[in-house]
């Protein structure tokens, strides 16, 4: 079949290899997505090509430097959370590369939640769950608080916004990896004194092209160094509206 060669082809092409069966995920994945798309709003990329590069590489393509990287390989032994997951990016193509990791996807919208478990189960993914909840209340919730040893999002928000937001999900000693675009070192630059405040460290900037693409990628890389203080996340909208500084 054309579009699983296509996806095998681009993944290796980027470092990542994936067996036939892990292209058919992400391939019902793809189908699954723009049949859904026509009636909830979860991504404005919706050409095949177009969703395997922006969506599914990019959203994979850290597994390919943490498995670089003997100190923060992906492995069974790990729980991650994805905060602001939307469509599913970038927990589950992460879930599809790695089938042994403990994910959770958390989305404070239901639709997309209903959607990711449509997925979670025709892909027959195990020992991912989803949960509903804005990530300002999960957070402050102990069976989450500071329990993962890795988190990542690729939600818009800005560094300083969203480090509130998922900081105190991530244990010390754990990882936090934001996907950021074009203003990666400006909202870096930004984010320093928040990062502090939350416990967080600046450890790596990665800087990504899309094999064969103009299109690019930087994820910053955060270590927790030290206990998230009790009053953050801010309830009421607080970490957008005035963020920490």
């Amino acid at each position: 079949m054309r579009e699983i060669e296509y996806i095998i082809s681009e993944f290796s092409a980027n470092g990542l290899e994936i067996n036939e069966y892990q292209a058919e995920q992400f391939y019902k994945y793809y189908s699954m997505l723009v049949e859904k798309n026509k009636v909830v709003n979860l991504t404005a990329i919706t050409e095949f090509n177009d969703v395997v590069i922006k969506h599914f590489i990019d959203s994979a393509i850290l597994v390919k430097y943490l498995n670089n990287d003997s100190g923060s390989k992906m492995t069974g032994t790990g729980k991650i959370i994805d905060i602001g997951t939307g469509a599913g990016f970038p927990g589950i193509p992460i879930k599809i590369m790695c089938p042994e990791l403990e994910m959770t996807l958390v989305d404070s919208l239901n639709k997309r939640i209903i959607f990711l478990d449509e997925v979670i189960n025709t892909l027959e993914l195990k020992n991912i769950r989803t949960i509903h909840s804005r990530a300002e209340d999960l957070a402050r919730k102990p069976e989450h608080r500071e329990q993962y040893t890795m988190a990542v999002s690729r939600a818009v928000s800005n560094l300083t916004t969203l480090v509130e937001y998922v900081l105190p999900y991530v244990k010390v000693g754990g990882k936090f990896y934001s996907y950021k675009g074009s203003k990666a070192q400006e909202e870096t630059d930004e984010a320093k004194a928040a990062i502090k405040i939350l416990g967080g460290s600046i450890r790596n900037k990665i800087d990504i092209n899309i094999s064969g693409t103009d299109y690019d990628r930087t994820i910053i890389e955060i270590e927790k160094v030290s206990s998230t203080p009790g009053k953050y996340p801010r309830s009421g909208n607080k970490p957008s509206t005035n963020p920490l500084h």
